[in-house]
């Protein structure tokens, strides 16, 4: 099978990047995350979703 381009110059773009430390991430408290998703839910009555605006739901 025919390649397109070289191997030889595979992974040419990852080796000049200069390493970048990741950032040290803290999760949320379980219980703000449940605070919000209840006001999200409940108070502000939106569904599940990304087009959430869209469909028209009650509980």
């Amino acid at each position: 099978m025919p390649t397109h381009g070289s191997l030889t110059k595979a992974g040419k773009v990852r080796g000049q990047t200069p390493k970048v430390e990741g950032k040290v991430r803290v999760s949320r408290n379980p219980r703000v995350k449940s605070k919000r998703s209840f006001k999200t839910r409940i108070v502000l009555n939106r569904t599940v979703g990304q087009k959430w605006d869209k469909i028209v739901r009650t509980r």
